[in-house]
C-alpha cells in the first residue's frame, strides 16, 4: 500500500535499488509520477534513472539520488523540512509524500503542510507549482535565494539541498533544530563535490560524507562572506 491507501505500483528502479531499504522510500517514489514533472517530449525518458534537464540550465536530479538524500534524513510524518532548489517539484512531491500523516481524515492538513521549498527560478517555481497543486499537493513554495532559508518558517526537522554550495550556509545551519538532519551536496567543482549529511547535536555538527555526486552549483553572494560559512 502506498501512503494513500492504496496498492503501491513497481516503479522501474527497484530491483537496481538495494541501497534504499526505507520501505516509506520505495512507497513514496511508487507514489510520484515523474513523467508529469518533465516536458512532454522528454516524458519518455522519466522512467529512467537519470538526470533531465527541465530548463533555466538546471536538471531533475537522479532519481537513485534523490532517494539516497530523503532516506537519510529519516523523515517522518510531520516533520517540517526546508528543501533548496525545488526545480520540477518531482523531490518536493516526495517530501510532501514522506512527511503526510499516516492516515488522513477529511479534516487533516493537505500533504505538504509542513514543507517548505524554495526555487531560484520563477519559471520553474511557478511549473512546480502548477503540476503539485494538480497532484494534490499542497508545500509552501516560493521563489529566493535559498542560501538564506526561510528564516520565518524555522526551525526545522530535516534540510535538503539540492545545488553545490562551496561552504554550508550558516542560515540554514541556523535554522536546523536541535537533533534535525541537513543533506547536501559540498564542493568548489563538479568533479570534487561530495554529499555531506549534517547532524546538530546540542549545538555541535557532526558530518558524515556520504559519496561522490554531481550537481548543479548553488549560486549566491552569501559564499563571498567567510563569516556565513557554517562549517569554520
Amino acid at each position: 500500500m502506498n501512503m494513500n491507501g492504496q496498492p503501491a505500483k513497481a516503479f522501474p528502479w527497484a530491483d537496481r535499488w538495494p541501497e534504499i531499504f526505507d520501505r516509506r522510500v520505495r512507497a513514496a517514489f511508487a507514489a510520484v509520477p515523474r513523467h508529469r514533472f518533465v516536458s512532454e517530449r522528454l516524458a519518455r525518458l522519466a522512467d529512467q534513472d537519470a538526470p533531465l534537464p527541465i530548463g533555466e540550465g538546471q536538471t531533475i536530479s537522479q532519481p537513485f539520488v534523490v532517494a539516497l538524500m530523503v532516506q537519510a534524513l529519516e523523515l517522518q510524518p510531520g516533520d517540517k523540512v526546508l528543501e533548496i532548489g525545488a526545480g520540477s517539484g518531482f523531490q518536493t512531491a516526495i517530501l510532501c509524500e514522506l512527511t503526510a500523516p499516516e492516515a488522513e481524515p477529511e479534516s487533516a492538513e493537505p500533504r505538504g503542510a509542513t514543507v517548505y521549498a524554495i526555487e531560484r527560478f520563477e519559471s520553474l517555481a511557478k511549473k512546480a507549482a502548477a503540476v503539485l497543486a494538480d497532484l494534490g499537493y499542497a508545500p509552501h513554495l516560493r521563489v529566493g535565494d535559498g542560501a538564506y532559508g526561510w528564516p520565518e518558517a524555522a526551525p526545522f526537522d530535516a534540510i535538503i539541498v539540492s545545488a553545490a554550495a562551496p561552504h554550508i550556509p550558516r542560515p540554514l545551519w541556523e535554522q536546523l533544530a536541535d537533533g534535525g538532519r541537513m543533506i547536501l551536496p559540498v564542493g568548489q567543482h563538479e568533479e570534487d563535490q561530495q554529499l555531506w549529511l549534517v547532524q546538530k547535536m546540542d549545538g555541535q555538527m557532526i558530518i558524515e560524507r556520504l559519496g561522490g555526486v554531481r550537481f548543479v552549483p548553488m549560486i549566491s553572494p552569501l559564499f563571498d562572506d567567510p563569516t556565513q560559512w557554517a562549517e569554520l
